[in-house]
């Protein structure tokens, strides 16, 4: 036993050098540490592209083409512009004479006839240059009387002289003095005259002067302004002072303001139509009359002024009321449209392409024949039929355009999505 102990011993001395090996415990605990380095980057690089693909590979699976079927129904090509309602005739009503406003009978909004009397002013001193202008033409008349007497003496004295001339009783000289006599007194005559007319002029000036103290409406229609107040000192010397202004309220005109990129696309006679901000669901339609030829410059934009007047039987429309206008170049009713974004139009611009989704869900380009045209719609005279889904943009489900993607699909008979 003991010599197969020291046989053995010496074989367990030789394998406890290579049993103890430290070197490959080093090798796994280094490639450990080098393991425990690494993880991290793999997690974060994973993290990332589970990022990456939950946000964009998400958003990519949810994006879908939004379509719309056709709409029958009316559409219309016009020129849009804004403008103010006016009276189709208004007149400032002044005062000629200078006074004080004695009176004053209307108040705004009172509907007046024409020859009605609405203003007075005071005519004392009128009625003192009538009665001074009187009494002076009473005088002239008074030395009228006596310069035609002058002149009877003296056609008396002339005959005298010229029959005692002719019996050698009297001198030349003295039927020559009769003679200038009569011709002065004449004259005489002739100059009073002129004054009695001048005098009646100024008589006739005054008298219609105290009949301007009365002022009375020039047309039938409704106050819209007061310019003066009882007890005003009002001088026409210079410029006939306002006191009311009547307008015919009955038709109102609009006055549009067009830019010179679009006033070339009007004429004359054209129907119009206007919508006002309380009202936007009424028209109020007529046809343009005149476009003015002077424009008006604000902010270095130059704008020409339309006009087309309207019926206003029941007062409904007021003074300086803001109008949405439209000018209708075009329109068309009972017509099948589309969204303008959903036509690629050709140089002609009579025709077009569209994209429609099929009953398979596959896309297919048709050409279409297209009409009337405006910033939102294109009407579609052939090419389409009202059950086409035609591909008006893309849209996301977590987005609003997720309802016209169910539209679409209503308008593809309620196929599920194919996008």
């Amino acid at each position: 036993m003991a010599d197969a102990t020291r046989k053995i011993a010496p074989a367990v001395v030789e394998d406890e050098e290579p049993v103890a090996r430290p070197a490959p415990v080093r090798k796994k605990r280094a490639r450990s540490r080098r393991w425990w380095l690494i993880l991290p980057v793999l997690i974060a690089a994973a993290g990332a592209g589970w990022y990456g693909w939950s946000t964009y590979g998400k958003q990519s699976a949810t994006d879908t083409i939004v379509t719309e079927t056709p709409l029958r129904g009316d559409i219309e090509n016009s020129v849009t512009a804004t403008g103010l309602l006016s009276p189709i005739k208004d007149v400032d009503v002044g005062a000629q004479v200078s006074g004080q406003l004695k009176s004053l009978k209307v108040e705004i909004g009172d509907r007046v006839s024409q020859g009605q009397l609405i203003a007075e002013i005071d005519s004392a001193s009128i009625e003192t240059q009538i009665e001074i202008a009187e009494a002076e033409l009473a005088n002239l008349q008074a030395q009228m009387i006596d310069k035609q007497a002058q002149v009877v003496l003296s056609a008396a004295n002339l005959k005298r002289q010229r029959a005692l001339v002719a019996g050698n009783s009297a001198a030349q000289s003295a039927l020559d003095e009769a003679i200038a006599a009569l011709a002065t007194a004449e004259a005489n005559v002739d100059a009073l005259k002129a004054q009695i007319r001048k005098q009646q002029a100024t008589l006739k000036d005054a008298r219609i002067s105290l009949g301007y103290t009365k002022i009375y409406a020039p047309m039938s229609g409704t106050v819209v302004n007061t310019s003066a107040t009882e007890g005003q000192t009002l001088n026409a010397n210079q410029t006939a002072p306002t006191i009311v202004t009547v307008g015919d309220l009955s038709t109102m005109t609009v006055e549009a303001e067009v830019s010179e990129a679009d006033v070339g696309k009007l004429k004359t006679g054209m129907d119009a139509y206007f919508t006002l901000l309380g009202q936007p669901g009424k028209r109020y339609p007529g046809k343009l009359r005149q476009i003015k030829p002077t424009p008006s410059t604000e902010n270095n934009v130059v704008l020409y002024y339309a006009l087309f007047d309207v019926p206003n039987p029941e007062g409904a429309l007021m003074m300086n009321m803001t109008a949405q206008v439209f000018f209708v170049q075009s329109s068309a009713s009972n017509v099948l449209t589309v969204p303008a974004a959903a036509v690629r139009s050709d140089a002609d611009g009579k025709s077009g392409e569209v994209t429609v989704v099929t009953a398979s869900g596959t896309r297919e380009t048709r050409k279409v024949e297209t009409g009337i045209r405006n910033r939102v719609r294109v009407e579609i005279k052939q090419g389409l039929s009202e059950n086409d889904a035609v591909v008006v943009g893309t849209g996301s489900a977590d987005k609003p355009a997720a309802s016209s993607r169910s539209s679409s699909r209503r308008g593809m008979g309620g196929m599920p999505p194919m996008f």
